[in-house]
């Protein structure tokens, strides 16, 4: 068997596996490891690289941002930030055609600033915003399309853990990084907002649910705008202390996020929305994010020297060279993969298979890594609203526990998100400098 040969089955069983249900570093790492042995014979060559990916990996004090980040977003979680943001949101909007919704994408938007979690934005807003805007007689497939399509600006907005994982794997700046997708992740908000805003106003059918028995609604007393200041302030202090201390140079993303962390501390203890039991149940998540997507990118690093020592990513470029494609048709291949890719795996997998295998065919073409791990991004994103594995979907089904919106629903309601996505993929492929008009 040639080394391209097991390259290629490798690529492909690791696939099959994932898509079985094996946890994905599993199956990165049981592939990559048989793969090293059957292309050196030996089964010390492959035992070294595990032991020289785990120490080179992880060894690195740039990776204290994924657990101090993830602590952030949990505690800010915790000290329900989500449903103060929501309901000045809400407040500020309910006077337009489909308020709620477009009330939903601004506190998801804010939110993301704060978590950098799309898992965090769809389970909050679950239990938030869906059954407000059913009580006030919102199509519920739209409810739950609203929440799985805003829900995936946590992966775009700064600080955002996508976006962490990104620089790590190409060796980019994280500050670089979380500026670059400010005004891609606000020109997304704002897209969803005028979508929500046309269909309410021109297909009004699609957002409210004409069927439904009214329902006497108790208005919840206006916000002052002192009421207002107390509910958003948190929220603007973390912002500036994060990514203003990140875009100043006062700090780098490690220490921003120890400073974020201690904010959102603060933060919840002042709300007192926080005890002891809360604190061991968000130190004890944050421990396991932190572990799994540490051992998730050792997986990686082995896969990508399995890949490396199999030639794969060389003979792909020199295929694709030999086609004599140009820079457009490599890009619409790629989004294409990403979008395929995006209905059976996550976004993480997504980033750790496909860049190894497109960055040495397109860096000869002079492309700039910031920008390029911005579309990656956002195509991989377009999988958490597709089916049959978008995660943010089946997140929202699992939070929200109710018999009379399917998984189908949800799908069919972020569908329309998704094509915006891509719209706004395009833009930003065709314009690089909306990514890099900061940098």
């Amino acid at each position: 068997m040639t080394e391209i040969e097991v390259g290629l089955i490798s690529v492909g069983l690791i696939l099959v596996l994932i898509y079985s249900g094996l946890y994905i570093p599993v199956a990165l790492g049981l592939v990559s490891f048989l793969g090293v042995w059957l292309l050196r014979g030996d089964i010390e060559v492959p035992i070294y690289l595990l032991s020289l990916a785990a120490a080179d990996t992880i060894a690195e004090p740039t990776f204290a941002v994924v657990p101090l980040f993830a602590l952030m977003g949990l505690l800010i979680s915790e000290a329900g930030v989500g449903r103060d943001i929501y309901d000045v949101s809400n407040f500020i909007f309910r006077r337009l055609k489909g308020g709620l919704g477009i009330a939903t994408v601004v506190a998801n938007a804010i939110f993301a600033s704060i978590t950098g979690s799309s898992i965090a934005s769809a389970s909050v807003f679950t239990k938030v915003s869906i059954p407000e805007m059913k009580r006030f007689g919102y199509n519920p497939r739209f409810t739950v399309g609203v929440v799985a399509g805003s829900s995936v600006l946590g992966m775009l907005i700064p600080p955002s853990v996508m976006l962490i994982l990104y620089a790590i794997i190409t060796e980019q700046s994280v500050g670089h990084m979380f500026i670059a997708g400010v005004i891609p992740g606000i020109l997304l908000s704002v897209a969803f907002g005028v979508a929500i805003l046309t269909m309410a106003t021109f297909f009004p059918k699609l957002v409210m649910d004409e069927t439904a028995e009214p329902i006497e609604v108790v208005d919840k007393p206006s916000l002052n705008g002192l009421q207002i200041l107390r509910m958003v302030l948190p929220i603007l202090l973390l912002v500036g202390i994060v990514l203003g201390g990140i875009y100043t140079g006062w700090f780098t993303a490690t220490e921003a996020g120890a400073a974020g962390a201690m904010g959102a501390l603060i933060v919840a203890v002042f709300k007192k929305r926080l005890n002891l039991k809360g604190l061991w149940k968000v130190l004890i998540e944050t421990g396991h994010i932190t572990a799994s997507i540490l051992l998730l990118l050792i997986a990686a690093s082995m896969y990508s020297r399995m890949l490396g020592i199999a030639g794969l990513p060389t003979i792909f470029s020199e295929w694709i060279q030999a086609q004599a494609l140009g820079f457009a048709a490599i890009m619409v291949i790629y989004v294409v993969v990403l979008i395929l890719m995006g209905t059976i795996l996550d976004t993480v997998s997504i980033i750790l298979i496909i860049v190894p295998l497109f960055l040495p065919i397109l860096e000869p073409m002079g492309i700039h890594l910031v920008w390029f791990g911005i579309v990656t991004v956002i195509g991989a994103e377009i999988g958490l609203l597709t089916p049959p594995l978008g995660v943010s979907c089946f997140v929202i089904h699992s939070s929200l526990n109710d018999p009379d919106i399917s998984l189908s629903d949800i799908f069919k309601g972020a569908f329309p998100f998704a094509l915006i996505m891509l719209a706004v993929l395009i833009l930003i492929i065709l314009f690089p400098s909306l990514s890099l008009v900061f940098i």
